[in-house]
């Protein structure tokens, strides 16, 4: 890899999002991250920094077109175009099909499903070619647990955005693809975040359209 890539991360936090930047920054990638807590953003671009690495920090709400787009051009601003868009953002309201209100479902399908949309539809003017869209998905959408039923729903309907995706904009040579996180996110474990930063470094080099990540039986 060259030190002139760029990865966008959306919904950067402690565990995915900074262990994924951390991957790729070793691999000599530029890194900008994006989510609405400002303080949080910072406190990891610090880390990240400290360390020797490129990152910027750019807050936007998935849910305002208008704030994508602004930070978009802020981003290509300072590090050129990008070469992997990593969507990681996620909601969840707990509960079961029939006690889950609508108006909560709603707003996890907001952030869950069309922030993804609203985030490739902002980043695709600064994409460069063979460009990388990764989405993290989740075992949810194979196999829907009723107790989180909003996140199953919206797991299963981002595979489905990523599988769309792929197939418009595979003219264009950009790779879409999904990691399906078959299992809960855990330090100490198998899906412990920096494996799940792994795999999706893996997915960006390998350019395949889904990968289950799961641990298997021995």
């Amino acid at each position: 890899m060259t030190t002139q890539q760029t990865i966008v991360i959306i919904g950067a936090g402690p565990g995915i999002g900074y262990h994924t930047a951390l991957r790729f920054a070793q691999d000599g990638y530029r890194i900008a991250l994006m989510a609405r807590d400002e303080q949080r953003l910072q406190s990891l671009v610090t880390r990240l920094t400290d360390q020797g690495y490129d990152a910027t920090a750019h807050v936007a709400d998935v849910r305002t077109t208008v704030s994508l787009a602004a930070q978009f051009e802020v981003i290509k601003q300072i590090h050129g175009s990008i070469d992997v868009l990593l969507y990681n953002a996620l909601a969840n309201t707990p509960g079961r099909p029939t006690v889950l209100r609508a108006e909560n479902l709603r707003a996890d399908f907001e952030v869950n499903v069309i922030g993804a949309l609203n985030s490739v539809n902002a980043a695709l003017p600064y994409l460069s070619p063979d460009a990388s869209i990764l989405l993290t998905g989740g075992g949810l959408a194979l196999s829907p647990v009723a107790e989180v039923a909003s996140l199953s729903l919206g797991k299963a309907a981002l595979r489905n955005l990523a599988y769309s995706l792929r197939d418009e904009l595979k003219e264009q040579s950009i790779h879409v693809g999904t990691l399906t996180i078959a299992g809960f996110v855990k330090e100490g474990t198998y899906f412990a975040p920096q494996h799940i930063a792994q795999a999706l470094h893996e997915l960006r080099q390998d350019r395949a359209i889904e990968r289950i990540y799961k641990e298997e039986q021995q």
